[in-house]
């Protein structure tokens, strides 16, 4: 008969109690504090957003609907839901022009490097032709 090894700790594991996991207790409520608004980044912007400029369209679109039919409230509303996707968008395009600034910079850090790292091989090579 062939025994199972890893079901048996499991098994054990789970009788001790002893979890892989944190117990409710250890584990905060909530995942971040939102009572200060400053400095407020998403963790992965636009991850429930990927289509915002459609959403904008959407909205402006049934804005005018109900604009037209007569109901000021819901057209705010639409108008309001509009103007969320729009800064969620504009959001968007700064998060991504500041990973293109950071790129550049780490790029251009790397091309000084290798200039200086190209100076002194120079400088070494100078030193053994002048030496021999």
């Amino acid at each position: 008969m062939v025994t199972f090894r890893n079901n048996n700790n499991r098994r054990n594991n789970f009788r001790r109690g002893d979890r892989n996991f944190k117990q409710n207790s250890d584990r905060p409520k909530y995942g971040a504090n939102f009572s200060n608004n400053d400095n407020f980044q998403r963790r992965i912007p636009g991850r429930n957003n990927h289509n915002a400029p459609k959403l904008i369209e959407k909205y402006n679109n049934l804005a005018r609907e109900a604009l037209s039919s007569g109901d000021k409230i819901l057209s705010e509303n639409y108008f309001q839901h509009a103007d969320h996707f729009t800064r969620v968008l504009n959001e968007q395009e700064t998060f991504k022009k500041i990973k293109v600034l950071e790129n550049n910079q780490s790029q251009d850090k790397k091309v000084d490097e290798v200039k200086k790292i190209d100076k002194l091989s120079d400088q070494e090579i100078e030193i053994k032709t002048d030496a021999s």
